[in-house]
C-alpha cells in the first residue's frame, strides 16, 4: 500500500472554504465529528469538523494531512478538548498520536477494515472522560 497525506494547499482551502459549510452537519453525520479546541496561543475557542472513528473508550482520528496540524497541536498542549457527533458533545483526553496500524485495532465495528485500509500513515486516539 502506498503511503499518502493531503497536500498543504487542500488544507488551507478545507480551513478557509470546505470547513464552514461541513460544521453545519458534521457534529451530525456518521463518521464526522467537530472537534472543540482551544488555541495553545490565542486562547481562541476553534470547531475543526474531522472524519472519526468509534474506538471502545473513545474516538480514533486519521491524519490525512499528517501530524504537523493545529488541531493536534492544540490537543496535545491541553490534554484534550470535545468532540461533537451525532447531536451530542462529550470530553476527550490523552492524545496518542500512533501509526494507522496500531491504532486501527481499536476501531470498533464496520468502520475498522475500511480505517485499517485507508492510505494514511499515522493516526490520533483519543479517550472519552
Amino acid at each position: 500500500m502506498v503511503d499518502m497525506q493531503l497536500p498543504q494547499w487542500l488544507a488551507r482551502f478545507n480551513r478557509h472554504v470546505t470547513n464552514p459549510v461541513q460544521r453545519l452537519w458534521a457534529g451530525w453525520a456518521p463518521t464526522m465529528g467537530i472537534l472543540e479546541h482551544v488555541g495553545r496561543k490565542s486562547g481562541k475557542q476553534y470547531r475543526t469538523p474531522l472524519t472519526v472513528f468509534s474506538t471502545a473508550d473513545g474516538v480514533a482520528i486519521l491524519l490525512t494531512y499528517g501530524p504537523d496540524r493545529d488541531w493536534l497541536k492544540n490537543l496535545t498542549a491541553a490534554g484534550g478538548g470535545r468532540m461533537r457527533r451525532y447531536g451530542k458533545t462529550f470530553e476527550l483526553s490523552d492524545p496518542q498520536i500512533m501509526p494507522k496500524t496500531r491504532a486501527a485495532p481499536s476501531v470498533k465495528g464496520l468502520w475498522q477494515p475500511i480505517f485499517a485500509r485507508l492510505p494514511f500513515e499515522q493516526a490520533v486516539l483519543l479517550k472519552r472522560v
